[in-house]
């Protein structure tokens, strides 16, 4: 008898050959790519609850995953195209986002050269089509560099399930989208679910983008809509928001620009956050009070191509709390990347946190620097070393 781990086993190696082998006799001019990133390495939590923590650490640069993607030339200038691409630990082999199958992307959808695609399924909002890229933990500062909490997405921690998403053509620079998820509740149009709207423009040195996103009951929706979620408390862990569990809304905006100087690329972002109607979603605890929490996060970075094969940047993020909680955030990181070929290349964070004031649970703040164990006091220190490859 077969267990569990062995029927996904051979059940992602039918999906896999079969669309290998089916897609090329299909069309002349269609093709898959089979594709993925392993990455792992060493981390040192100076603070874990008050003690020292040394682990290996996985998908840091950037998370471990495989995926397959495909198009097929349909003529006149439209394709139809898909992706799925699965999440995991190089630690521990298991499957990451909550053990959904294909829990970071799985869409089908059409493309045309002159107008855009449309394609529906799990995906991402428009803070990664436009945004993310200006910041630090979409780049060198592994996932741990991330604003605490991720309060922006800026990280992609957060799909949209059950999305139908647009994303234009480039004109001459610029380009626009947006996402509507729907929440699938009968007779609740509007329960579970979101959209998000963005635009970005880039010419020479020079690129800036915005993104807004909005998520009702964000708890299930934005934060629970992985299989392991839960549909009646809190999926929401972090010390910066676990607090706001129980808002009826979640509203981000988030802006972002670069601009490149020779070898120098300066760059930043800016994102409002808020938790709106605290306290509205019954059974779930408003520990740190009721009303609308909100977030203004600040980041400024540089980095340095010192030659081909080696970068360094710095970076300071500044999040300051309002409404219900008062609870400051700073943070601090420097990083080096070494490319030892176009598949594989060798890096090294250090990160500081500080908190100060009130946070989400009503309590002091302290330091919890992103998917790390919160520090038993205001400091915090993460250093970390790892080796990515992708194939």
């Amino acid at each position: 008898m077969k267990t569990p781990m062995q029927t996904r086993f051979t059940v992602l190696s039918c999906v896999a050959l079969g669309v290998m082998s089916f897609a090329p006799r299909g069309h002349a001019q269609s093709s898959v790519t089979l594709y993925g990133v392993v990455d792992a390495g060493l981390a040192y939590n100076n603070n874990a609850a008050g003690s020292k923590l040394y682990s290996q650490a996985s998908g840091s640069l950037q998370s471990d995953r495989w995926g397959l993607r495909g198009t097929e030339d349909l003529g006149g200038g439209l394709s139809a195209l898909f992706a799925l691409e699965d999440g995991f630990s190089i630690s521990n082999g298991k499957i990451a986002n909550g053990g959904a199958l294909f829990g970071k992307r799985a869409y089908v959808g059409l493309s045309s050269h002159e107008a855009g695609t449309v394609t529906l399924g799990r995906q991402y909002d428009s803070v990664l089509d436009f945004v993310s890229r200006f910041s630090v933990s979409d780049d060198w500062a592994t996932g741990y560099g991330s604003h605490p909490g991720d309060l922006d997405n800026l990280n992609n921690n957060s799909s949209e399930n059950n999305a139908i998403k647009f994303l234009s053509a480039d004109y001459r620079g610029f380009s626009f989208g947006g996402t509507y998820a729907f929440g699938n509740q009968a007779g609740q149009f509007g329960r579970n679910a979101e959209w998000s709207a963005g635009a970005g423009y880039s010419h020479g040195p020079f690129a800036v983008g915005a993104a807004y996103v909005n998520a009702r009951d964000p708890n299930y929706s934005f934060y629970g809509n992985l299989p392991s979620s839960s549909t009646t408390s809190s999926n929401m862990t972090s010390l910066i928001n676990a607090g706001y569990a129980s808002a009826k809304t979640l509203q981000i905006v988030v802006a972002g620009a670069s601009y490149q100087l020779g070898r120098l690329t300066l760059g930043g972002t800016y994102s409002n956050t808020q938790y709106q109607d605290v306290g509205s979603e019954a059974g779930i605890a408003a520990p740190g009070g009721q009303g609308t929490a909100r977030f203004n996060n600040v980041e400024v970075n540089a980095k340095y191509q010192f030659t081909p094969a080696f970068r360094m940047g710095i970076t300071y993020d500044w999040t300051k709390g309002s409404g219900i909680n008062d609870a400051t955030y700073e943070q601090a990181g420097w990083g080096v990347d070494y490319v030892l070929s176009l598949r594989t290349d060798l890096y090294a964070v250090g990160l500081y946190q500080h908190a100060s004031g009130t946070d989400s649970t009503g309590q002091a703040a302290r330091a919890n620097i992103y998917a790390m164990t919160p520090s038993s006091t205001a400091n915090q220190v993460a250093v970390l070393i790892g080796m990515r490859h992708k194939f």
